[in-house]
C-alpha cells in the first residue's frame, strides 16, 4: 500500500500538470478571440443592414399596394361616371335618323314613305338594343311569371287555357344581360 500511495501522488502531479497545461491554453472565459469578435461585428454590420433593405422593401411594398388601391377607386369612378359612354356613342346615329325622319315628315306628303322611314329607324334601334344585350320580355301567350312579368291587373280568361297566363300586354318589360331591368307589366287570365 505504501507504494501505491507513493503513485499517487506522482499521478496527481502529472494530472495537475496536464490541468495547468490545458488551463494555460483554453482562453478565460471573459476574454473573447479578436477574430471572432471581428466575425460578430461583421455579421452584425451585415443583418443591419438586411433589416434597413427588409424595411425598404417593406415601406415601398406597402406604397405600392396604397398606390393600386388608390388608382383602382379612380378607375371605378371613372368606370360608373362614363361607362355609358360607349353605349351613348352607339345610340348618335339613331338620334341623326330621327331628326333626318322629322325633318322629311315636314317636307314630305307622302305618308308610305315617312312609314317606311320609321320602320327602318325603329328596326335599326332594336338591333342597337341586341348588340347591348337588351332583349324583349316575351309575354305573348305566356306563362305569368313574377320574375318577368308585373300583374297591372286580371281579367277573366275568355278560355280555361288562358287561365294564369298573360292575356294583354300594357308595357313591354326587358333583360339585359338576363338580368331584368323593367319588367313587363301585363293583364292575366283568372
Amino acid at each position: 500500500m505504501k507504494e501505491q500511495t507513493a503513485e499517487t501522488p506522482e499521478k496527481e502531479v502529472g494530472k495537475n500538470s496536464e490541468m495547468t497545461e490545458e488551463h494555460t491554453e483554453m482562453p478565460a472565459e471573459d476574454s473573447v478571440p479578436v477574430e471572432e469578435t471581428d466575425t460578430l461585428a461583421a455579421e452584425n454590420e451585415q443583418l443591419k443592414a438586411q433589416v434597413e433593405q427588409l424595411k425598404k422593401d417593406y415601406l415601398l411594398a406597402r406604397a405600392d399596394l396604397e398606390n393600386f388601391r388608390k388608382r383602382t377607386l379612380k378607375e371605378k369612378a371613372d368606370l360608373i361616371r362614363n361607362g355609358g359612354e360607349s353605349c351613348l356613342k352607339d345610340i348618335l346615329p339613331v338620334i341623326d335618323d330621327f331628326e333626318r325622319g322629322l325633318q322629311a315628315v315636314g317636307e314630305s306628303a307622302d305618308v308610305e314613305a315617312v312609314k317606311q322611314g320609321i320602320e327602318l329607324i325603329y328596326n335599326k334601334f332594336k338591333t342597337f338594343l341586341d348588340q347591348h344585350g337588351v332583349k324583349e320580355i316575351p309575354t305573348q301567350d305566356a306563362d305569368f311569371d313574377t320574375e318577368y312579368h308585373e300583374a297591372v291587373t286580371t281579367f277573366p280568361a275568355p278560355t280555361p287555357e288562358q287561365k294564369g297566363k298573360v292575356i294583354d300586354c300594357v308595357q313591354k318589360g326587358y333583360t339585359m344581360n338576363d338580368k331584368v331591368i323593367r319588367f313587363a307589366k301585363v293583364v292575366v287570365g283568372e
